[in-house]
């Protein structure tokens, strides 16, 4: 079986790789770095200046609290670039010895497809070469959506990726769009010392998630210093002197913001030029390739996996696709259960979500209860300081299965794999409500709050 995946981001390396384990002769096309979006301009450098930048705020604030006296703490921006680029290097790094050593034969260059079961690559060099394939991949991800407004193409106005290595601190940041990228960097660079703004069309920030775990991050941005514009879209941007000049339409008519920097994290675009998908007769639905329940396109040889295909553009998926693809090529029994799939958001608080939200199971028809249990009631919350947040259960009330795990406060990244589990495996609340959980720790919130669904948390007071 000769395979060809093209776009070595989360996705397609480990389809990649995956293909290789299972027998196949593979190639893989990347025209710039093997780890993609996620590993080189996303995920990973955003969660490493937002841990840096949330230690710094706490330990400048907060260090009284803990008993701690520090003089003279200082942050050095320059340093904190170049363990960001050593973190991306060694991942990168470790990204391809493992394809070396599974015998993936990675291309640094750009594939076009020029007939229904075969590619021209144009190498970095600029030399091209036909390969002939029985199954290809397409895992070439998306790109910083663009929004059609006056003022995009100035200096100052950046995307998410510039966003990650600005020369320095920016004085003053608007940024454009309210979801997790949005969120993420206004927590870094206001946690930093910039002056923040958001600019949300929608009524919430965060608005894919439920409507009381996104509460908690709204109230520490906003304790932060965080101005939250929700219900309001820019209109233009224009240069004024040594500033940007921001025209926002409010709900209360027009307002006129001044920034050093603006950034548009209004979502991404998937990146399906000059594939010459038009040429081979791949479908494309709204700018995304159409595929099928195994992701095959409308040439049975040809999938496609990740952000390119629309649906929650999330590295995990991506690369759990890229499992399922792998396995269904190669004639393998496959399964993936979309149920499961945990978001977060690496914030302070953190937030974590699995399954539905209780608007969500509402609208579908369910019974719905909840247990709710916050943060400031639970031991270990109160030793790290981090009281801010909850976990949530929203339950099927007449089965009492758990629909949904939605958590808000310290580490619920780390915690969120448990209610994925319990999704997974159909669970009751009866059987988080009788599972130990070791004390003290932050996963109690989660038992108390299947207490809470049950009558009565048994750390909160009888009310």
């Amino acid at each position: 079986m000769k395979a060809i995946v093209i776009g070595g981001g989360p996705g397609g390396y480990v389809c990649a790789i995956s293909l290789a384990r299972h027998g196949a002769e593979v190639v893989l096309i990347e025209k710039d770095k093997i780890g993609g979006t996620c590993l080189n301009a996303g995920c990973i450098p955003a969660k490493v200046l937002l841990h840096t930048a949330v230690l710094y705020k706490m330990l400048k604030e907060e260090p009284g609290e803990l008993g701690l006296e520090i003089e003279g703490l200082k942050l050095t921006w320059e340093k904190l670039q170049k363990r960001k680029d050593l973190i991306i290097s060694q991942l990168t790094y470790g990204v391809e010895n493992i394809l070396k050593s599974e015998g993936v034969k990675v291309i640094n260059g750009s594939g076009r497809f020029t007939g229904k079961n075969e590619i021209e690559v144009v190498n970095k060099n600029g030399e091209k070469e036909i390969l002939f394939f029985d199954k290809a991949v397409v895992a070439t991800g998306s790109r910083p959506a663009r929004i059609p407004i006056p003022g995009m193409d100035l200096d100052g106005v950046v995307s998410s990726t510039e966003a990650l290595s600005f020369e320095k601190i920016p004085e003053s940041l608007c940024i454009v769009g309210g979801g997790i990228i949005g969120a993420e960097l206004a927590n870094v660079y206001s946690n930093l010392g910039s002056k923040v703004v958001i600019v949300e069309m929608l009524p919430d920030i965060i608005a894919n998630m439920d409507k009381d775990i996104a509460a908690c991050l709204e109230l520490q941005l906003e304790t932060d210093g965080v101005r939250i514009m929700k219900g309001a879209m820019v209109e233009k941007i224009e240069k004024d002197g040594r500033w940007l000049k921001v025209s926002i339409d409010t709900v209360y008519g027009k307002e006129y913001l001044e920034a050093e920097k603006v950034l548009v994290a209004v979502g991404r675009s998937p990146v399906t030029d000059n594939l010459g998908l038009d040429e081979i007769g791949v479908k494309l639905n709204k700018n995304f390739i159409a595929v099928d329940k195994n992701f095959r396109t409308s040439n049975p040889d040809i999938y496609a996996i990740g952000d390119v295909k629309g649906g929650a553009m999330l590295a995990h998926i991506a690369s759990v696709e890229g499992i399922y693809v792998s396995e269904h090529i190669m004639g393998k029994h496959s399964d993936i259960d979309f149920r499961t799939v945990p978001y977060c958001v690496y914030t302070k608080p953190q937030l974590a979500a699995v399954g539905i939200t209780e608007k969500d199971a509402s609208a579908r028809g369910y019974k719905v209860k909840t247990g709710i249990f916050p943060f400031y009631a639970n031991s270990k919350a109160l030793i790290t300081g981090e009281t801010n947040g909850m976990a949530k259960l929203v339950l099927d009330s007449e089965t009492d299965e758990i629909l949904g795990l939605h958590l808000a406060g310290g580490q619920a990244v780390e915690m969120i794999g448990e209610g994925a589990l319990a999704i997974r495996l159909e669970a009751t609340v009866d059987e988080i409500l009788t599972t130990i959980h070791a004390h003290p720790t932050l996963s109690e919130a989660i038992q108390e709050a299947a207490h809470a669904a049950k009558g009565q948390a048994l750390h909160l007071p009888n009310t």
